[in-house]
């Protein structure tokens, strides 16, 4: 390999760079190796920099060719790993192009599971029925609401990611994951969002009878007394009956909207809806 020249200390400027390309991780996805161009692409600026020899840079390209996947929100630590990495190895300290990609393999599914559990399946939810609930008012605000906040969600942690993955290299994810706080977030925001979600099923999920009792000149209605007793009862038991059906059957997304579909149908036929 050739011997290295150039300037190799990465400035702030450098990391700009990579996380704005990493905005674009997904871009090019495909079945064979998931993220690789995306995050070729994000790490290319290091690269030229780093290396001023062809060969060195076509090494060091083939290497963040290989097979990438992760969630994309959490990408950027990955990045600022790497690129801490790359730039020990471009100064000769020892660091090889197998240990970058073992490196980059082992913070994969960690990285993913944290950010599917607390981002995806956590921030998105309550964002979304905030937001939901607004849009089903007539509000505007919550198409924008959902999107700004989202916004600046995912691009604060990639950012923050690419920084703190590169001042504090590996030991940015260890230390956390030590630390015991991912866990006791997700706990907590894993509480915060089914207390959200739940109290926009009234609202979300609209179902109602429309059973009476007659007696002589009395006449009782079923729904008020529901709503006298537990309001929202019948949106909540709907709503709770469809869970039972995801977690105890087989039954695909489009099969239960249509099983939905059918029921609704059926009961407003028979006049109990």
């Amino acid at each position: 390999m050739g011997t290295n020249t150039i300037e190799k200390t990465i400035t702030k400027n450098d990391l700009n760079k990579v996380f704005f390309r990493s905005l674009f991780i997904r871009s090019c996805l495909n079945f064979e190796r998931q993220q690789n161009l995306g995050f070729s692409n994000a790490m290319s600026p290091i690269i030229n920099k780093l290396y001023n020899n062809e060969e060195d840079r076509i090494e060091a390209y083939e290497r963040h060719m290989q097979l990438f996947l992760t969630n994309p929100m959490m990408s950027g630590a990955v990045l600022g790993v790497t690129v801490a990495m790359e730039e020990e190895k471009s100064k000769g300290t020892g660091v090889t192009g197998v240990s970058i990609g073992a490196v980059k393999t082992a913070l994969m599914s960690p990285l993913a599971a944290l950010g599917d559990s607390l981002l995806s399946g956590t921030a998105r939810p309550i964002v979304a029925g905030v937001a939901a609930s607004l849009a089903l008012s007539g509000s505007i605000l919550g198409p924008i609401l959902f999107f700004a906040v989202m916004s600046i969600i995912s691009i604060g942690i990639k950012y923050y990611g690419v920084t703190q993955g590169y001042s504090r290299g590996i030991n940015f994810v260890t230390d956390i994951q030590e630390s015991g706080l991912i866990d006791r977030i997700t706990e907590l925001a894993g509480v915060a969002a089914l207390v959200v979600i739940g109290g926009f099923i009234p609202v979300v999920v609209s179902l109602s009878t429309s059973l009476e009792y007659i007696s002589g000149e009395t006449v009782i209605s079923l729904q008020e007394q529901l709503d006298t007793l537990i309001p929202g009862i019948l949106p909540l038991g709907l709503t709770l009956f469809i869970y039972y059906l995801i977690r105890k059957t087989n039954l695909s997304a489009v099969s239960l909207i249509v099983f939905t579909m059918i029921i609704g149908i059926a009961g407003t036929y028979l006049g109990i809806f």
